[in-house]
């Protein structure tokens, strides 16, 4: 396997995040992602509804791919009354740990309508590859 999930509790942070935290505090925030292998690459796709592509960063290290987002709440009038604060807002982070089977110098990431689409090819050295075998006309003799 070339990718590994390590993100046991995010559920459980998420949830209780719900009820303890203030919607005006920024904090950081996990995000979901779907992950898949298509031919030679790897594809993951990570939600990042209303963020602007210039507050997204990926950075490699060790052979773990960090996302991370800004997505700050919007202004509001001090006589607009909040009556719902649902979405998340602050910082959000990811963090992909990479097999070495795949080639963390040719990463490739597009963003569009909300979804970061990040494409991870298979190292040259972890594809299948044929060995030729030599084949000799002559038989050795052992003597004993």
């Amino acid at each position: 396997m070339a990718l590994v999930r390590t993100d046991a509790f995010r559920d459980i942070d998420r949830f209780l995040q719900q009820f303890w935290a203030s919607p005006d505090v920024a904090r950081t925030h996990s995000v979901p992602m779907d992950a898949y292998r298509n031919g030679d690459s790897f594809l993951i796709f990570v939600d990042l509804p209303g963020v602007d592509p210039k507050e997204i960063s990926l950075t490699v290290e060790n052979n773990v791919l960090t996302v991370k987002a800004e997505r700050t709440a919007p202004k509001s009038a001090d006589s607009v009354e909040r009556l719902m604060a649902e979405r998340p807002y602050g910082t959000f982070t990811r963090q992909i740990f990479l097999g070495t089977s795949l080639d963390s110098e040719k990463i490739d990431a597009d963003y569009e309508a909300g979804v970061l689409t990040i494409a991870i090819p298979i190292a040259e050295h972890a594809k299948p590859r044929r060995v030729e075998v030599n084949a000799k006309d002559e038989r050795k003799v052992i003597s004993a």
